[in-house]
């Protein structure tokens, strides 16, 4: 007898491709695995941001590499599994591939969605952050499609060696083992918390920070950070009735 698929889960900061990690390949096979088990419950899959270092989509040609995660994701599609895919500040130029080919839902703003009588707030969480100003002027020249079109006039070789330059002298180089900086510090709590002044939320789904959290907010809220796949190998999953933060170790 089939297990009903009443699970949602979610997952974000996978960050396939680094080039400042050396174990991409382990990591995507565990990526993989992961896809394959969760394929048997999964009502839907939510993919938070992140999922790529690096991504942008010429009109012939996408970034190599990630033949085993697209596929396994095509194959859940294809079995009836809806899987969302929200933008992050390191895939953020994802266009038409990936719903076109694989069926995704693609994302680029918060989404608000009931599950079981449930309200959660799905975002990345990247140009959230009050405090984040620097990132917010970077975001509008990300999304603008005039420098958007002068990006693609790039041969694919040289826009990825500097994404891939980039990616070396981030926070991603640097560690993302942040602490979390307290309830009036850290943006995306300051954030969630303004938004519980007009309504109300029961759940708060955050990637973007790397950090492992599931913290009470406001009165009957939770705001949840789901971690990596780098530090974490982490996911969060929604039965129904509780959310659960969890560590995926094989």
């Amino acid at each position: 007898m089939k297990a009903p698929r009443n699970k949602i889960y979610f997952i974000s900061d996978v960050h396939l491709g680094a080039p400042a990690l050396n174990n991409n390949a382990e990591r995507e096979r565990l990526f993989v695995q992961w896809l394959d088990e969760i394929k048997h419950d999964a009502a839907a899959l939510f993919l938070m941001g992140d999922i790529f270092d690096y991504w942008f989509e010429y009109r012939k040609v996408v970034p190599r590499g990630f033949t085993r995660s697209l596929g396994k994701i095509a194959e859940l599609v294809d079995s009836g599994i809806p899987v969302h895919f929200f933008t992050g500040n390191h895939d953020i130029w994802v266009f038409d591939y990936l719903p076109t080919e694989l069926g995704v839902q693609v994302h680029y703003h918060e989404m608000r969605v009931s599950f079981n009588n449930k309200k959660f707030f799905l975002a990345h969480g990247d140009g959230l952050d009050p405090y984040d100003t620097g990132y917010h002027f970077l975001k509008k020249i990300f999304t603008n499609r005039f420098f958007q079109w002068l990006f693609a006039r790039v041969h694919p070789n040289l826009a990825i060696s500097i994404a891939h330059g980039w990616s070396k002298k981030s926070r991603l180089d640097k560690g993302m083992g942040d602490d979390f900086k307290g309830p009036e510090k850290e943006g995306l709590f300051v954030f969630a918390k303004s938004v519980l002044e007009n309504e109300e939320i029961d759940y708060f789904i955050f990637g973007h920070r790397h950090l492992l959290l599931n913290l009470p907010i406001g009165n009957n809220s939770h705001y949840i950070n789901l971690g990596d796949w780098i530090n974490h190998f982490s996911y969060g999953v929604f039965d129904g009735e509780s959310f659960e933060l969890k560590r995926y170790i094989k």
